[in-house]
């Protein structure tokens, strides 16, 4: 009996080590797959890092298993390290399980972090309303961020000079653009309805390595992080490009279905002051349209749109999209009202459904609410935001007094539902402190 459980103990021994081997072998094809064993995993972690050209921030360094001072691979010779006694390998070979370090090293190589890209359009006097939105992008968002920001020459200056005091923060780049336009048609392009409102039409020409992109207009503050609109992006089926929110919710109050003289998307049209694109699909796709029976590119069909509707149009750059999309419904994700919040969705009584249930995820302050008394709920939010330092305790401290200073707005219409401009910024705030400190 003692002769055949010294068998059975042997067998399963030796196909134990069988398997070790067996796994071994699938780390080095693995290793070998991934470009050899000689590489820094760690540059592939944070490959966002790499400067995002000129005025680029520097972000916070990932560090992976092979991150040891003077940059050695300790999983360098598998050779040496299958069935060696830890205390038999030279110093520069790995001291744990070879299999494990290099199957992590192999899946840091394959799943680089991942960057959310987002673009403003500057001129005039934008450079405060910017910057409090993308603090705003800042303070909440857990992947890195990648600013993409025109601006108007005489901006720049001041624009890296305020971004690169937030280099500490160690989780953004950036890069400035001056402001352009096709050369044959650049004056025409530069005064349709705001100086520079139209660039956001060519910036899928322009960003050319660029695959997604989230744009937002300068008065945008998010409310939650921007990883959640982001994530949106999965949602898109086969044939969508990019997703806006309706321009309204009450067909009684719209402006596209009582005055529009041109085609617009679905009842009410759609604002585009907050944009989510897939640029791939935008520059491959050929699209249909009434000028003409060939479809055309994204790069081909703006300026005869423009010809054709610029007499006919108010809102400029959101009208063309809008007649675009008319004709190519199929192409457009809408996402809902909470995440492009302006004061039409409460001016008249609130008519956000999505809003009252679950917050503002994203608020809008078109026609200068942030700067004039005209909505007091909208500029209470913003004068927090700017005030608002990086600083712990000042983000955790800031719901507080605005929430005192939203119910002093209740004499207005959305003052009088002030809370659901608190509810989901509070709710971003206690996630962010929930966060271990290597998410923040």
């Amino acid at each position: 009996m003692r002769r055949y459980l010294r068998v059975v103990v042997l067998c399963v021994a030796c196909g134990f080590c069988s398997l070790l081997y067996a796994f071994s072998q699938l780390a080095v094809s693995l290793e070998e797959g991934a470009g050899g064993g000689g590489g820094k995993p760690q540059a592939a972690v944070a490959s966002w890092l790499a400067g995002g050209g000129r005025g680029a921030v520097r972000g916070a360094g990932v560090a992976g298993p092979a991150a040891h001072p003077g940059g050695s691979d300790r999983c360098k010779d598998f050779s040496l390290c299958y069935w060696n006694p830890y205390w038999m390998l030279p110093s520069d070979v790995c001291g744990m399980n070879c299999f494990w370090e290099a199957a992590f090293r192999y899946s840091l190589k394959i799943q680089p972090v991942e960057k959310m890209h987002l673009a403003v359009v500057a001129c005039g006097e934008r450079l405060e309303e910017t910057m409090t939105m993308l603090k705003s992008a800042i303070i909440f968002s857990i992947k890195p961020l990648q600013f993409h920001i025109f601006a108007e020459d005489q901006l720049h200056h001041s624009f890296k000079g305020r971004l690169d005091n937030w280099s500490f923060l160690q989780t953004f780049n950036y890069t400035l653009y001056p402001i352009t336009f096709p050369s044959e048609n650049a004056a025409e392009w530069k005064k349709l309805f705001k100086p520079c409102a139209s660039q956001r039409l060519f910036l899928p020409l322009i960003l050319k390595e660029i695959d997604s992109l989230l744009y937002v207009d300068t008065d945008i503050l998010f409310l939650r992080p921007v990883d959640d609109i982001w994530s949106l992006l999965k949602k898109f089926n086969s044939t969508q490009i990019a997703a806006m929110a309706p321009e309204h919710e009450e067909p009684r109050i719209g402006w596209y279905n009582r005055f529009a003289r041109h085609p617009y998307y679905g009842k009410t049209g759609v604002n585009s002051g907050v944009m989510l694109m897939n640029m791939t699909r935008m520059r491959r796709k050929y699209f249909k349209n009434d000028m003409t029976t060939v479809r055309l590119q994204w790069g081909d069909i703006l300026m005869p749109l423009l010809k054709k509707y610029k007499l006919n149009i108010t809102w400029g750059d959101q009208d063309l999209l809008n007649i675009m999309f008319f004709h190519n419904p199929e192409s457009l994700f809408v996402f809902p009202c909470q995440w492009n919040y302006r004061p039409d969705h409460c001016i008249y009584g609130s008519n956000c459904q999505e809003a009252e249930e679950e917050g503002i995820f994203i608020l809008h302050g078109n026609r200068g609410v942030y700067h004039d008394d005209k909505q007091p709920a909208f500029r209470a939010v913003y004068e927090a935001l700017r005030n608002c330092s990086f600083e712990d305790d000042n983000i955790r401290s800031l719901l507080k007094p605005l929430e005192l200073e939203l119910q002093k707005t209740v004499h207005t219409y959305c003052g009088k539902i002030y809370k659901i401009f608190i509810k989901q910024l509070a709710k971003s705030v206690r996630d962010r402190y929930a966060r271990s400190p290597k998410e923040k």
